[in-house]
C-alpha cells in the first residue's frame, strides 16, 4: 500500500473520532486526536488532524457556518474526496460508525471490545451471557460514545452547575434512548448535567424551555418548604443553562420532552 493511502479501516477510526469532538477540538495537541495518530497506520497526529478536519468538510453541520471567531467555516477541502464515501455510507448510521469503530480500535490494541469500554459499562455486563451479553456490549459502544460526544461539546462542564469534573457528568438524552431511533446518537439530543440535575430531568421534574430557561414542575414545587429544594431548585427557574456553540439543544426535542415527559408532573410555567 502506498504511504498516502488511507485504508477504510484507518478512515473509520477518524470519522468516529470526528463525531466525538468539536469543530474547535480537531488539532494534533487534542489528546483524542493524539490517540487516533497512534492507532492508525504509521501516522502522525497532524496527519489525523487534517484528515479529521478533511471530513468537517463533508459536514453540512459545519460547512458554511461562523466559527466563534466570526469567520466562515469550511474544514480542508483538499482531501475531502477521499473521505467522502465513508461519509456518505456512515453519516446517517452512526450506531454501526460506532460499532465498527470499537472493533477496529479494539484490534489494533489487541484487545476484546468490551476491554474497551468505560469502567461503568464494563461492571454493567457483569452477569450477563450470551446473546444478552453482546447485545448490551453493542448498547455500551454506541452510550460511550454518545458520553464523550456529549461531554466534549460541553467542554466537560455541567450545563446547569459549571461542575468540570468528568466523573461527575452524565450525557443527559432528551428523547429517550428507547423512544426514538433516530434521535439516540444526535449531539443535538443531549446536555451534559450533573447527576441530580440529570436525574431531575430525565425524570421530568425539571426541563428545558425552547428559550433554553429551565422550568420546574408544579410536583417538585410542592416541596418549596424543603431546604433542599430551595438550596438546589429555587434557583433553576427561569435559569437559562450553558450552551454549546455547535449542536445546541434542539428545540423540537425540547418540546418533545416537555409534552412527553416533563407535562407528568406539570408544570409553574
Amino acid at each position: 500500500m502506498a504511504r498516502n493511502n488511507w485504508s477504510e479501516e484507518e478512515l473509520i477510526l477518524t470519522l468516529s473520532v470526528y463525531f466525538q469532538l468539536p469543530f474547535g477540538r480537531l488539532n494534533r495537541t487534542t489528546p483524542e486526536v493524539i490517540e487516533l495518530a497512534s492507532l492508525l497506520d504509521n501516522r502522525t497526529a497532524n496527519s489525523a488532524a487534517m484528515r479529521l478536519c478533511n471530513f468537517a468538510a463533508c459536514d453540512p453541520a459545519i460547512t458554511g457556518t461562523v466559527g466563534p471567531a466570526g469567520t466562515i467555516r469550511s474544514g480542508l477541502v483538499g482531501g475531502m474526496s477521499t473521505c467522502k464515501p465513508i461519509w456518505d455510507k456512515y453519516s446517517n448510521d452512526k450506531e454501526q460508525l460506532f460499532l465498527k469503530a470499537a472493533q477496529i480500535r479494539a484490534d489494533r490494541l489487541h484487545k476484546t471490545v468490551e476491554e474497551t469500554l468505560s469502567d461503568s459499562s464494563q461492571k454493567s455486563l457483569k452477569g450477563l451471557k450470551g446473546e444478552t451479553r453482546k447485545q448490551m456490549v453493542n448498547l455500551r459502544v454506541n452510550q460511550d460514545a454518545f458520553r464523550n460526544m456529549i461531554l466534549n461539546n460541553y467542554e466537560n462542564k455541567c450545563a446547569i452547575t459549571g461542575i468540570d469534573i468528568p466523573e461527575l457528568l452524565v450525557a443527559s438524552h432528551i428523547i429517550p434512548w428507547a423512544d426514538r431511533e433516530d434521535t439516540r446518537l444526535d449531539p443535538e439530543n443531549g446536555i451534559c448535567l450533573s447527576p441530580l440535575y440529570d436525574k431531575a430531568f430525565d425524570r421530568g421534574y425539571i426541563g428545558v424551555k425552547k428559550d433554553y430557561t429551565i422550568v420546574l414542575s408544579s410536583d417538585l414545587s410542592k416541596k418549596i418548604h424543603k431546604t433542599y429544594f430551595q438550596k438546589y431548585f429555587q434557583p433553576l427557574n427561569g435559569l437559562s443553562i450553558a450552551l454549546p456553540y455547535d449542536h445546541k439543544p434542539n428545540k423540537d426535542y425540547l418540546e418533545y420532552h416537555l409534552d412527553m415527559i416533563f407535562e407528568k408532573h406539570k408544570s409553574i410555567i
